[in-house]
């Protein structure tokens, strides 16, 4: 006789289902929300953006062929879909989980090479300018470079508080953590995911950031286990993709989108990098129209940007009169409307 499938069989077998465009599997991703084993019949609830787009039918399918196919004992599999109720405008909590601090908003990319932390550290800089209280978390584990970008001594280190508690930094009126000041700097970071899903839980649960406005969370590239745990460990109240302008910039954002989408986080926008002569403009714009979502501005091409974040001198607060510094300032400025006034983009 075959055994009777059990929920722990059904769920190992949804994790062999992936989701096409992020290519992670829908249980990590947080798209099963429930599953049901009685007398033989199964019932699956999926969570995802649109129920009715071709994803949940694809998604639909590869849950009953696994299911039948592969779990004895079973004579019957339903999967309901439905749109997460996190998604959508305005669906976030006003503050985040992280007690003392009222918003976190991740700054993310699809890809390298955009200057995402350079707009992380200028944006930090332009809300702490605006009369805010600012934090930035470094959640590039592999490749942290906040530190560089806001002029910390290569031997500066975190002191711990007498609770045990981890007493971040402060540069040009911020507070900041990042590996970069935990590790020396030769010391390479040879991590798998669940060491890198204590970290990133470290850097929100045990550092002592006090009274925050804004706690800003520079994420590495793409769409790996640092997002998911990131997600996973506190409530963002939203999430700034950063590209560049060239029409490949809509490929870029895509997936950054999907998986923001794909786990309740509205987006506030899209942030085009580096616009200019060299690369021309307009990639940002058209991703954020064909998204629909906010289309936060433009950040010129300047040279001082990345010689100012060589040297730890963001160009918001060295250089604030140039026309680089005062684009970002705007950005900031629309972001933190995009979220105040409820204009995200849909989850």
């Amino acid at each position: 006789m075959t055994a009777a499938p059990t929920r722990e069989n059904i769920v190992e077998l949804l994790r062999q289902i992936r989701d096409p465009e992020l290519e992670r599997d829908i249980v990590s991703l947080g798209m099963v929300k429930e599953v049901a084993v009685e007398s033989g019949n199964v019932e699956v609830h999926l969570e995802i953006a649109e129920p009715q787009g071709s994803l949940g039918r694809i998604l639909e399918s590869q849950v009953r062929d696994k299911i039948l196919k592969s779990a004895g004992g079973v004579r019957e599999v339903r999967c309901k879909i439905s749109k997460p109720m996190a998604a959508g405008v305005g669906a976030r909590p006003a503050k985040s989980s992280i007690p003392g601090i009222d918003h976190v908003i991740a700054i993310a990319s699809g890809k390298g090479g955009v200057g995402k932390t350079t707009v992380a550290v200028n944006l930090a800089c332009a809300l702490q300018q605006m009369g805010h209280s600012v934090g930035l978390m470094d959640g590039d584990i592999y490749g942290p470079n906040v530190p560089l970008m806001l002029g910390a001594d290569p031997d500066s280190r975190p002191r711990v508080t007498p609770d045990g508690q981890i007493a971040p930094l402060e540069f040009w009126g911020l507070k900041m953590i990042s590996m970069g000041v935990m590790v020396p700097p030769d010391q390479p970071m040879v991590w798998r995911g669940p060491m890198l899903h204590n970290a990133i839980s470290q850097f929100l649960q045990k550092v002592d950031w006090g009274k925050l406005d804004y706690l800003l969370i520079d994420l590495p590239p793409g769409t790996g286990d640092v997002q998911l745990s990131l997600v996973q460990l506190v409530a963002l109240q939203g999430a700034v993709i950063v590209t560049t302008p060239q029409e490949v910039a809509l490929m870029d954002v895509r997936k950054g989108v999907a998986m923001f989408r794909k786990t309740g986080v509205p987006i506030l926008g899209v942030i085009e990098n580096m616009t200019g002569e060299v690369f021309g403009r307009g990639g940002g714009r058209k991703a954020a129209e064909q998204f629909e979502v906010p289309f936060l501005g433009e950040i010129p091409l300047d040279v001082r940007v990345r010689e100012g974040g060589d040297i730890g001198q963001p160009i918001v607060a060295a250089f604030s009169e140039t026309e680089a510094a005062q684009q970002l300032k705007q950005a900031a400025r629309a972001m933190t409307q995009a979220m105040d006034g409820g204009q995200a983009g849909r989850g």
